[in-house]
């Protein structure tokens, strides 16, 4: 495909380690508008090799307010259902840069490897030096090796090479939205991490007015009940956790935004300085950035301070935990002081109780934030309005939480977004069966 688009498909078998590249057909991208959508076709092309499907959206990468997200979709270790996952910060954009759009990673390999992507070629790699290590030392590994620290790596830690049900893709250093236990499907696969840096450029059929609609449409996001806040303790409080801001407030160093996102949902909190501290810290790595408000939610639930629930948490990143599994369990089995949910981590696993159901990470909340979408006061409305809101961000590349945020991001503007990128002219009818596609799994 001409737009938006890297136009690559790059399939990798790690048991031969051959990788095969298909061009973005643009018939695929009429039906399946792309993402998720797609995602979940390629899934069921290579379902017998269990595959692990990575896509960016239609309009990752873009100008449009929010295009920060790309998608990893596979079979859930946890629920053995079809689920999605979004890949935030800035890896979205960096793979769809990298000129892939698509990755599908079937197969197992005989022995521990990494994927490199960048400047369209996709390359195996050997990663015996990086098997054993947590995610933060792999990804300074991996980032020291290509000289370039502007790498971003999906990466698991030592929970998903043990294959722990727990285990979670993370993304550099940070939580991810995984929580389906995709990292014990990388273990499983011996794939340590992917690692993808993005230096293409995207054509846009249509610049002028892909430009001009992108601008007016952020003019009126702008003016959205989400400006003036940042940061997970404004979301906390938004979901009914009042003390939520005051509770974190203390640690609070920065807030930081995913890629052309207008909110800034990410917060760096510091546990070892002081977080007013403006200088460059003493310690090597002074805190951490919290990049769920579930994690932070639940730890808070089983008792624990602020600064506890983030040195716990930046255990979880290191060792490639999904921090509100691991709380839930801990919730469950008693645990509330610090010292015994630290000697829980090494060896937790376990079912978790109140998985998501449906196909959808529960990284964003099941109702709006700061926004009032139209929905009836008694929340009839929300679980069915809130599928629809995430399929939409997992088609086009939306940010997920900041569709919940924003009800000028509606279906009709993204879609002429959409078509003024790509010329194809993609009807409503057709948005609307993707939708019903990937909401039903």
């Amino acid at each position: 495909m001409e737009y938006l688009s890297s136009n690559k498909i790059a399939v990798i078998d790690l048991g031969s380690s051959e990788i095969a590249e298909e061009e973005l057909d643009e018939g695929l991208v009429r039906e399946n508008i792309g993402g998720a959508g797609i995602n979940r076709y390629l899934y069921h092309k290579y379902e017998s090799d269990d595959p692990l499907v990575i896509g960016s959206g239609l309009l990752t990468g873009t100008l449009v307010a929010g295009s920060a997200l790309a998608v990893m979709t596979a079979k859930s270790p946890r629920t053995g259902s079809l689920c999605h996952a979004p890949i935030t910060l800035t890896a979205g954009m960096e793979l769809k840069f990298s000129g892939f759009d698509y990755l599908v990673i079937k197969g197992v390999s005989s022995k521990p490897v990494f994927l490199w992507l960048h400047d369209g070629i996709a390359d195996i790699q050997d990663a015996g030096d990086l098997w054993g290590k947590d995610t933060w030392e792999a990804t300074e590994s991996v980032r020291k090796a290509v000289g370039d620290d502007l790498v971003q790596v999906l990466a698991i830690g030592p929970a998903g090479e043990r294959g722990s049900g727990l285990a979670q893709v993370g993304n550099n250093y940070w939580a991810s939205g995984d929580t389906w236990g995709f990292g014990k499907l990388l273990g499983r696969k011996k794939l340590k991490l992917i690692a993808v840096r993005g230096m293409g450029l995207l054509e846009i059929a249509d610049p002028e007015g892909f430009i001009a609609q992108s601008q007016e449409l952020l003019t009126e996001i702008k003016g959205g009940g989400w400006a003036g806040k940042a940061g997970i303790g404004d979301i906390l409080a938004a979901l009914g956790e009042e003390d939520g801001p005051s509770w974190l407030a203390p640690l609070i160093h920065r807030h930081k935004a995913c890629f052309n996102t207008p909110y800034a949902a990410n917060t760096f909190v510091f546990l070892d300085e002081d977080p007013k501290r403006m200088t460059e810290p003493e310690t090597p790595e002074p805190g951490m950035l919290l990049t769920r408000f579930s994690d932070l939610l639940g730890f808070k639930q089983c008792g624990l301070s602020a600064l506890e629930s983030g040195r716990i948490l930046k255990e979880c990143a290191r060792m490639g935990l999904d921090g509100t599994a691991v709380s839930s369990l801990c919730l469950k089995a008693g645990l509330k002081d610090l010292e015994g949910i630290r000697n829980f981590l090494p060896g937790a696993d376990g079912p978790v109780d109140g998985q998501a159901a449906g196909p959808f990470s529960s990284f964003a909340p099941g109702k709006p934030l700061f926004a009032d979408f139209g929905l009836a006061p008694d929340g009839s409305q929300d679980a069915a309005w809130w599928a629809r809101r995430q399929a939409v961000a997992y088609l086009f590349g939306i940010h997920p939480l900041f569709i919940l945020m924003a009800p000028e991001l509606t279906e009709e503007k993204l879609l002429e977004l959409a078509n003024l990128g790509t010329g194809l002219e993609v009807t409503a009818e057709t948005l609307d069966q993707a939708i019903s596609e990937v909401v039903r799994g």
